[in-house]
């Protein structure tokens, strides 16, 4: 009921105890005087994922989908790219995609992440050099400057730009991180929610590939994250040959690369309760000879 404190449970020897810390997996069990610092592993789910000539093992119960700016000032025509005269088409890409993907895995009972440009009105935190790279021209729209339709401030965190576009509305249970830099762990809490959320392997999704996913998914694997780029739930409005060099250089330094539909099909074995099969057929010794190493970028 509303408004009413839940009571902590008891010991055999009828003392109070509680749990703290951000989940029950990452805290404590306190006990009276008695605090017990040994953390409840949550119970792993794995399922097998096709990643190029890998087949990649995961536990959902310790993954994260991370999904980056597929928000109104990237994404939607009347936004702050679409007002700058920018095709916003690339970025609407992942959009079907994004939309077929998060059923399947929050059935499979994965956590989601929303990763967006939210920043100060101020914009005190914002170096010369961001700031100029979002303007290079006195009349053109910054950093948290008034749009000229009147779609408010650019960006900033709480504002129509900074949500999220309709046809990707998060869930309640979901995860919301503002960011202020291309990557999403500068100046950002977003490695002490992972972190509290006992998160191992980090899925990534959105936009853009070659800036802030890229920028991201390689601060996560500086910090030890496990990463996975899912390729074709990313978009960028780049050449063809940008995004191809991403590509090369995650799975050559960073992670891992797979495909949406490598990933539904595990997921939905997962939900099937056969997470012990395998999502994709193994390519035979036979069938991996002559294969190329960039044929992930197909």
């Amino acid at each position: 009921m509303s408004g009413m404190k839940a009571k902590p449970a008891s010991t055999s020897e009828g003392r109070p105890s509680w749990h703290t810390g951000p989940t029950r997996a990452t805290g404590w069990r306190v006990e009276a005087s008695r605090i017990n610092l040994v953390r409840s592993a949550p119970e792993p789910r794995p399922v097998q994922v096709r990643c190029g000539r890998s087949e990649l093992t995961v536990d959902l119960s310790r993954s994260v989908l991370v999904i980056i700016d597929m928000q109104n000032d990237f994404c939607h025509p009347l936004g702050w790219f679409g007002q700058k005269g920018i095709d916003v088409e690339p970025m609407r890409v992942p959009i079907p995609v994004i939309q077929t993907l998060l059923p399947l895995w929050r059935s499979a009972g994965g956590r989601v992440l929303w990763l967006n440009w939210g920043i100060r009105p101020d914009r005190l935190n914002l170096p010369p050099m961001v700031q100029f790279a979002g303007k290079r021209q006195a009349d053109a729209v910054g950093y948290g400057e008034a749009s000229p339709i009147n779609r408010g401030r650019s960006l900033v965190t709480g504002e129509w730009g900074a949500q999220v576009v309709d046809e990707l509305t998060p869930h309640l249970e979901d995860i919301v991180v503002a960011k202020q830099r291309l990557s999403g762990f500068w100046d950002s809490e977003l490695d002490g929610v992972l972190r509290g959320l006992g998160a191992q392997t980090l899925f990534f999704a959105g936009v853009n590939t070659d800036r802030c996913v890229f920028s991201t998914l390689q601060d996560a694997g500086f910090l030890g994250y496990d990463c996975v780029l899912i390729k074709d739930a990313c978009s960028t409005p780049s050449p063809g040959y940008v995004r191809r060099a991403i590509h090369y250089i995650v799975e050559l330094l960073h992670g891992f690369i797979c495909t949406r539909s490598a990933l539904e099909r595990a997921l939905k074995a997962a939900v099937r309760g056969d997470p012990a099969k395998r999502s994709e057929t193994a390519l035979s010794p036979q069938s991996t000879q002559g294969v190329r190493h960039d044929t992930i970028d197909s």
